[in-house]
């Protein structure tokens, strides 16, 4: 017989993961508020190449620590001015290899002359990192129809915490380059 005792906790284990699970179930509200309202659906996928980082005092480039990311997103367009996008980018990094994923919802505003400005919060799944990433983006119509190839520079903002808990913050600039839709 199964007792209440027996039952898990269906918590996460950190705050982190606690930020992610929200953030996912309020993606999943927004997903499911647009079904019955004939919200434009998009998406993209991609590579992102993190070219340089600074972190507790030390640069280090591509060339020290390769990462890639294949970026996949689902983007809702129910606003006139801004767009909602939900991220996730498998990271693969070569020394140690390891592969993470990250969790990238934020909001992206059509600037105009085929510009986009955005925000992201950044949740690493496995990882021990969170922030955000200020963005800008190209996009290049493809035959004058609804999908374009894209460029975009990302500022990466995330803080980590330690063995000991003390919590430190790092910067980087990325290179995403892929297709929308």
């Amino acid at each position: 017989m199964l007792h209440l005792s027996d039952v898990p906790p269906l918590a996460p284990r950190s705050p982190r993961r606690a930020i992610a699970t929200l953030v996912a179930w309020a993606a999943c509200g927004v997903l499911a508020t647009g079904a019955h309202a004939q919200v434009p659906v998009g998406g993209h996928f991609g590579l992102v190449l993190p070219l340089v980082a600074h972190a507790d005092g030390e640069t280090t480039d591509i060339t020290d620590d390769f990462v890639i990311g294949f970026p996949v997103g689902i983007t809702l367009k129910k606003w006139d001015r801004v767009a909602f996008d939900l991220e996730l980018v498998p990271l693969v990094q070569d020394a140690p290899l390891s592969v993470d994923l990250t969790v990238h919802p934020g909001l992206l505003l059509p600037l105009g002359h085929s510009f986009t400005a955005g925000l992201r919060a950044a949740f690493e799944v496995e990882g021990d990192a969170w922030g955000l990433t200020p963005l800008v983006a190209r996009s290049f119509p493809i035959h004058g129809g609804d999908t374009a190839y894209f460029l975009e520079l990302d500022l990466p903002l995330r803080v980590r915490e330690d063995d000991d808990g003390a919590n430190d913050g790092s910067v980087g600039l990325a290179f995403h380059a892929g297709i929308a839709f």
